[in-house]
């Protein structure tokens, strides 16, 4: 078995398209967007936040977010308001209708995400989990 780094890369980013093209292909079918659902879900276990740290959470530029942000406005998913603790800024919270949507399609895409990595045991899992954060640590390291 070949063991560079250049293979484990290789190996991680295909593993990581597989998995990806698998959670792409259920949120779409939930009628999301693979953006406009992790804003959702940032919003449902982070609670309400600013736009810009939701960006940041969800690795989306100022004017992607600003977007995103926009679209789920319009479909009346969120809400923007003032931020209590500083006038300058705008916090995003969910609506009724936004909370209602992403905890079922959260669910139901937790449940798409165990079929997928179903190849795993539990315990191969945790191992997977336990490198892999290895790894990225040393990686930011270097």
């Amino acid at each position: 078995m070949e063991t560079t780094g250049l293979h484990l890369w290789l190996v991680l980013w295909k593993a990581y398209q597989a998995l990806r093209c698998h959670a792409e292909r259920h949120i779409h079918s939930v009628g999301l967007g693979f953006s406009d659902f992790a804003v959702l879900e940032v919003l449902l276990h982070k609670g309400p936040a600013p736009v810009n740290t939701i960006g940041e959470l969800v690795h989306l530029t100022s004017g992607s977010i600003t977007a995103a942000i926009d679209r789920l406005e319009r479909k009346s998913l969120v809400a923007r308001g003032a931020d209590p603790s500083d006038r300058r800024a705008r916090v995003v919270r969910l609506t009724e209708a936004g909370r209602a949507l992403i905890e079922c399609a959260f669910r139901d895409h937790a449940a798409a995400m165990e079929a997928a990595t179903g190849g795993l045991s539990a315990a191969e899992r945790g191992a997977a989990v336990a490198l892999l954060r290895k790894l990225g640590r040393s990686a930011r390291e270097r």
